[in-house]
């Protein structure tokens, strides 16, 4: 159906369009993601079924508002539209390198400075998606019953809804009866989050200019974009400290690091399946050991 698709991103663009992509990009694990050659040079392009146009239009709407904030670069849309099979999105072609030692320390600061964008409630005024999840923003004015609700116990009834009982469910609604400790003395601000941010949703120009992709934005406590840098590593220590030196962190937000985590544990158990449930109850058993329960 490429034919189709190319016959559209040409309409949708105003220019001509290679009949077929030049490449599949590496990263693509929900839709199929291409470069693809166009009369103005390379572009690229994220297809998926009809179906899952709501997906697109909301990572749309999370450049945006990404790109208004101006503090990190994400790449400019293009276009979006569908064919009668298929939706599409295309972005500007990026030519993106791993990021140095410096590079790292421009995208610590640039982060801490997007994260003093404020938003007036936790949460947003749309639910978007976090992977192929749909993940509930609802806005709510206290962070902790935010997570507890849009969050956790969400993710938590999604796993039982796909058979994962037991001990998941047992401890994990004692952890969230309780998780009020964790916020006894902090109350943090409604930052503008990136929302998946882990290493393989940012990049960097070959000027050391840090971007960001993907996200799944919201406006939350800044410590859950740092706690998802640690989930999977990838981040060198240049970022955290540029962050610190920028806007330092609460000297709990190590507590709080695997209660934010839980939260794309869960999500991954239930797109994956797999070792993620074993990894989900060892947060949970942590977090309940250091509420003393």
């Amino acid at each position: 159906m490429s034919e189709d698709l190319a016959a559209a991103m040409a309409a949708a663009l105003g220019h001509e369009v290679a009949a077929a992509p030049e490449a599949a990009v590496h990263g693509g694990s929900i839709n199929d993601c291409l470069r693809w050659q166009t009369s103005q040079g390379p572009v690229f392009v994220k297809s998926t079924l009809l179906a899952r146009r709501a997906m697109l239009d909301a990572e749309v709407d999370s450049l945006e508002r990404l790109r208004q904030a101006g503090a990190l670069r994400v790449p400019a849309l293009l276009a979006i539209g569908s064919t009668d099979t298929e939706a599409f999105l295309v972005l500007e072609w990026l030519d993106l390198v791993e990021p140095d030692a410096a590079s790292e320390e421009r995208f610590g600061e640039a982060l801490a400075w997007q994260h003093r964008i404020r938003g007036p409630d936790y949460g947003l005024e749309r639910d978007n998606f976090i992977g192929a999840t749909p993940q509930p923003n609802r806005p709510m004015d206290d962070w902790a019953a935010f997570w507890r609700e849009r969050r956790l116990l969400y993710q938590l009834e999604l796993a039982a809804s796909s058979g994962h009982t037991g001990r998941l469910q047992d401890r994990g609604r004692r952890l969230l009866e309780m998780m009020d400790v964790f916020f006894a003395s902090y109350r943090p601000a409604a930052s503008l989050l990136h929302g998946d941010l882990w290493s393989g949703n940012r990049g960097a120009l070959a000027d050391g200019t840090p971007v960001v992709f993907d996200p799944a934005v919201y406006y939350g406590d800044r410590e859950a974009d740092i706690a998802m840098t640690c989930l999977f590593h990838g981040f060198g220590p240049r970022f955290y400290s540029a962050y610190a030196a920028t806007w330092p962190l609460d000297q709990a937000a190590g507590t709080r690091r695997a209660l934010y985590n839980l939260y794309h544990v869960l999500n991954h158990l239930n797109l994956f399946g797999g070792s993620y449930r074993k990894k989900a109850e060892g947060l949970i058993d942590r977090l309940l050991a250091a509420a003393g329960h």
